[in-house]
């Protein structure tokens, strides 16, 4: 009985700490560097602690191995899907069109996505291609990206994260 409830406790500790990990990298990298190091000291603190009595027990046995490796996976898998709920973003989604075309940049505008639109030149220099610029809330990404492929199934198209967004509109 002992040995299940300190599996079960590094399984459940390791999935809190590594799911920590995650937003700690993710708040860093949108500059957030002093909640960043909050989490952080939680973080390893709780790490630390759930380490030492894994590695302290005088029970010895490959679960306990294996309740650490999967609090890992499993907190791994959290910490993305916590990061993808909560943690607000914006990309940059670059598209060029494989032709110049007004009636499918007035679709995507009518659906709500502020678009800027620039004449470019693609590999072939004698065709014209329109670029469009469409700043989004990276939650409607799978939408735009459906919608543009609905309406231009040969459409380039490049996304970025964008790290800042000042003045505009975008959905």
């Amino acid at each position: 009985m002992e040995l299940l409830i300190l599996c079960l406790k590094v399984f459940l500790v390791r999935i809190l700490d590594v799911s920590l990990g995650t937003m700690r990298t993710i708040v860093m990298v949108k500059g957030k560097t002093l909640i960043a190091s909050l989490i952080g000291f939680v973080e390893l603190l709780i790490w630390f602690l759930i380490v030492r009595e894994a590695l302290n027990t005088d029970l010895d046995s490959i679960w306990i191995a294996i309740s650490y490796a999967g609090g890992f996976a499993t907190g791994t898998y959290i910490g993305g899907y916590l990061s993808n709920t909560f943690i607000k973003g914006n990309f940059g989604v670059q598209v060029i069109l494989s032709e110049n075309n007004n009636q499918i940049v007035n679709t995507i505008r009518k659906e709500g996505y502020a678009v800027s639109v620039i004449d470019v030149k693609g590999q072939e220099q004698d065709k014209d291609k329109y670029m469009l610029f469409i700043e989004i809330d990276k939650r409607n990404f799978s939408h735009l990206r459906d919608l543009i492929k609905s309406l231009d199934e040969k459409a380039f198209i490049v996304v970025n994260e964008t790290k800042m967004v000042q003045n505009g509109y975008f959905k």
